[in-house]
């Protein structure tokens, strides 16, 4: 029969008898594709790759970096440095603005490296039918219509259409998240079957892991369902951190205040009679005090610290902002397998001879006991030896823990075995196999013929509804055959099922003279001899990091491929959510509007067999509903989301290299107690931020209203330029960027997150900038005119000034080290590099007040003993002011926190 190519279009394949698929397609099972009709599909449909998306050139994302507020503001003060003929400061000032151009610059690259990891992961060798012969080819080079040829380890090259399997079983938790093997058919299935439910259906980039099939290429490249993500991926934006918006928005207060300043006091200036030059230099020291030159740099060096502390507690963090964004999370979108949970199947509860049986232990060590240390025989020790023989994996201990070579379930079902002390080396040796009846999704169970002690067994272990019917009698709990308790055994499988457990049955068939297991007449009269539950459990220490988001006021919500009923089994058990809460599935989250699902992801914790474009539409979702965001995250369909989110969270250990670059963390552990840990990091690190910014913004704001007030006041500037570029750039880097190094303030994580809207410079801050203005503007001009009014030279009475705000400064930073203690409640030497700064500032102050080379370079003169009391005692006045201030200001918050609300008795 002559076939005609039709258009491979947006096809519910797997709605299709495989026969008319291939009509479709023009496709021979038995033949395959001719290689004429494979040129002229390669013409129409490319190469079988994801197409690199263009990116912008390197030197136009470079020159991007710098157009940014707060780059432009350094770049001002390094220009104006540059006039004043400091090629040394101007030269530091832009090399921080190059070096966080540079940072961005790589981070940039590397999101975008995500899709050419994404590329990679689908390339590989395939067996392909052309011609009616096999070929081994490079997946790029599939076209529609081939015919692959699939076996176990195989990584699938395109999407297939089956028609044909052996015991086929994919695993496919990097594009579905379903945990488990994926038993595969060839039948057709209705059309709206879910992704992660359509068994006769082979995705590219998943892998075989047992049996053989053959499929038909329906898509390739672009069109596949990974090409699909790679959209998903290349449409989702470049989030912007909470900081960045912060900082951005400070940077163009910034800007307008200082340009507005600047322009005010050369105005003044002029009405006042002073010539334009030395207005000009007025309102240059004005520019060049109000600008916090040290700032980018301080929040940078701030949040690499926070990257190696999170290093530290198996955090690694892949952009730098994503330190901060941490500390802002509101709500975190977890995976289920092997981030909240140990991805390792866990026999939990055993029922044989009518008896019901808690096993303990968790994973895949042996360490743990079945019931209250269960006698092993009778019915028990059938179903443990059951699971043994019929039976393909193997157990085994490496240099760091116990792993299971082959399908998860059936090697915890080895790990139930050696916890009661049977070895299956040795039964299996003892009871050699004689035949074998594979598992197959048709049938739904597997079994294994042995010769016991003379007499001829075979085992049986599969669904409960299939070993079931085939049963007559079943065991007690002394191993005798009984009549059979169906509606008992069938309420226990229902029991199980209600608390997430998957239900494995087995039985067995007693026949002396059974030669050989026929798959097609299968015996019926076989012997009930128990029930498995089994299921992934949750990490322990998972359990607790869930109480403590919660004490931190972040909400966690489940996201996942697998069932319902499993994925609430363990959120209840986690915390997660509580008894009566449903889950919503992917079927009904389809069947919403975008107003009815924000509303959804408000009050429902769990979303279960949830596809890539629906994890992307719920993180949307939160994020329009205010949320910070931060997702999880291991396979190719994770991408999207990861990198929608306000931080991505991705899996260091069972992690595909997409998930990775797509991220800003990756956890070299997979633990969600570890995502825990870098919130908490997080929330440091912004607190070291905003002391910083507390403790640089008012001595920018002093130095600036000294300038403005000398020449309102008409007198002789009491700084120069110069000597404000000395006393930012020094005391920035040897006084305030000891606070990025303050540890983490108790209680960080039993305080809500910051709201998102909350800006930096809040009320607080504002008074704060006020307060030590005119602290340094009354000290500094103060001693300035004093000096000057005694008969000093202008050296020595500008030496004083400079002096009073870098003490004051050094005063000024104990107090910020807690912007809720004092000092001495937080420890006085609980951060070394406080003291050490204030050592290094002394010296170099000593240096700039008595060292000629330094008199000449900064216009300074050595001062005496009494100057140096007058400096110490604004420096002591100003700290205690402050602190008195914070005291009040904490008593008052108190009062209010305590004070009952109206209405209320």
């Amino acid at each position: 029969m002559t076939r005609t190519t039709q258009s491979v279009g947006p096809v519910a394949w797997h709605g299709l008898p495989a026969d008319e698929a291939a009509d479709r397609l023009a496709a021979s099972f038995t033949d395959g594709l001719a290689d004429d009709q494979v040129a002229s599909r390669r013409a129409a449909h490319g190469e079988n790759r994801i197409t690199p998306r263009p990116g912008r050139s390197p030197l136009l994302r470079f020159a991007l970096q710098f157009v940014q507020p707060l780059v432009l503001v350094l770049l001002v003060a390094s220009l104006v440095t540059m006039l004043l003929g400091e090629w040394v400061d101007a030269s530091v000032i832009f090399g921080v603005t190059l070096i966080n151009a540079l940072i961005g610059f790589i981070q940039e690259g590397r999101a975008e490296s995500a899709l050419a990891a994404l590329a990679r992961s689908v390339i590989s060798e395939v067996t392909v039918l052309r011609g009616g012969s096999k070929r081994r080819l490079s997946s790029t080079e599939l076209v529609p219509g081939d015919v692959v040829l699939l076996t176990a380890g195989d990584k699938v090259p395109a999407d297939l259409r089956l028609f044909h399997t052996r015991e086929l079983q994919a695993m496919e938790a990097a594009l579905t998240g379903e945990s488990t093997a994926v038993a595969k058919q060839d039948e057709a299935l209705p059309h709206d079957t879910l992704l992660a439910e359509r068994s006769n259906m082979a995705y590219a980039g998943t892998v075989m892991i047992s049996g053989q099939g053959s499929g038909v290429v329906v898509a390739t490249g672009d069109h596949t369902e990974t090409g699909r993500i790679s959209r998903l991926i290349a449409e989702a934006p470049d989030m912007r951190t909470p900081l960045t918006r912060k900082m951005a928005a400070f940077s163009n207060w910034l800007l307008l205040a200082i340009g507005l300043l600047a322009l005010l006091t050369f105005a003044v200036g002029i009405w006042r009679g002073e010539s334009v030059f030395a207005m000009f230099m007025a309102a240059v020291a004005l520019a060049v005090g109000a600008i916090p030159e040290g700032l980018p740099a301080a929040v940078t060096i701030t949040l690499a610290i926070g990257v190696s502390r999170m290093a530290r507690r198996r955090a690694i963090i892949r952009k730098l902002p994503a330190v901060e964004t941490l500390g802002s999370t509101t709500t975190i979108c977890s995976d289920k397998t092997g981030t909240l949970t140990e991805n390792q199947m866990t026999v939990r509860e055993i029922y044989a001879g009518g008896v019901r049986l808690v096993v303990s232990g968790s994973g895949y060590s042996p360490a743990g006991r079945i019931g209250d240390g269960a006698a092993i025989d009778g019915a028990l020790r059938e179903c443990l030896l059951a699971g043994v023989l019929c039976n393909d994996a193997g157990l085994g201990k490496s240099s760091r823990s116990w792993e299971v070579v082959g399908d998860p379930t059936e090697g915890a079902l080895l790990v139930v075995a050696r916890k009661a002390g049977l070895d299956e080396r040795t039964l299996q040796k003892m009871f050699r196999r004689l035949d074998e009846i594979p598992f197959d999704s048709a049938r739904q169970y597997m079994a294994t013929l042995h010769d016991i002690e003379g007499v001829r067994l075979a085992y049986f272990k599969g669904a409960l509804e299939q070993l079931l019917a085939r049963s007559i009698t079943m065991l007690d709990r002394k191993g005798q055959a009984t009549a059979l308790r169906r509606e008992e055994i069938e309420q226990v499988a229902r029991s199980m099922a209600a608390e997430g457990l998957r239900v494995l049955a087995v039985a067995r068939l007693v026949s002396p003279s059974l030669e050989a297991l026929d798959a097609k007449s299968p015996d019926r009269g076989l012997q009930f001899i128990g029930l498995v539950g089994m299921v992934d459990p949750p990490r322990p220490k998972a359990i607790s990091a869930v109480r403590t988001c919660h004490s931190a006021g972040i909400t966690v919500k489940m996201i996942t491929g697998d069932h319902a009923v499993t994925a609430l089994s363990i959120a209840r058990q986690l915390g997660i959510t509580r008894s009566g809460e449903a889950a919503l599935s992917g079927r009904e989250l389809a069947a919403l509007a975008d107003d009815e699902l924000h509303a959804a992801v408000a009050r429902v914790n769990v979303f279960a067999r949830v596809d890539p474009a629906q994890k992307l539409r719920l993180v949307r979702a939160l994020q329009s509903n205010g949320e910070v965001v931060a997702m999880t995250g291991d396979g190719v369909n994770d991408a999207p989301a990861l990198k929608q989110a306000d931080i991505g969270i991705a899996m260091g250990l069972g992690g595909t290299e997409v998930a990775k670059e797509a991220a800003d963390m990756v956890l070299t552990d997979d633990d969600f107690a570890t995502i825990e840990a870098a919130i908490e990091e997080g929330r440091g690190v912004y607190d070291n931020l905003v002391k910083f910014i507390t403790w640089t913004l008012p001595t920018n704001f002093g130095e600036g209203l000294v300038i403005v007030a000398a020449v309102i006041a008409g007198a002789t500037l009491p700084i120069t330029p110069l000597q404000i570029l000395w006393i930012n750039m020094t005391t920035a880097v040897f006084l305030g960027l000891m606070l990025a190094f303050e540890p983490i303030e108790h209680g960080v994580m039993h305080r809500p997150p910051r709201p998102p809207s909350r800006q930096i410079l809040d009320a607080a801050l504002l008074w704060r900038i006020v307060l030590l203005g005119v602290l340094l503007l009354a000290g500094s001009f103060g001693l300035f005119l004093v000096e000057l009014a005694q008969g000093h030279p202008l050296a020595e009475a500008r030496t004083v000034a400079v002096n009073v705000f870098v003490v004051v400064q050094a005063m000024y930073l104990f107090n910020c080290r807690s912007l809720k203690f004092s000092a001495l409640h937080i420890g006085l030497f609980s951060n070394p590099a406080v003291w050490y700064g204030v050592l290094v500032m002394a010296v170099l102050q000593a240096l700039l007040t008595y060292w000629p080379v330094m008199n000449r370079l900064f216009a300074t003169a050595p001062i005496g003993g009494p100057e140096w009391l007058e400096i110490l005692a604004v420096g002591t006045l100003a700290y205690l002011i402050v602190g008195v201030e914070k005291h009040w200001r904490n008593l008052r918050a108190d009062l209010l926190r305590k004070r009952p609300r109206a209405g209320s008795r």
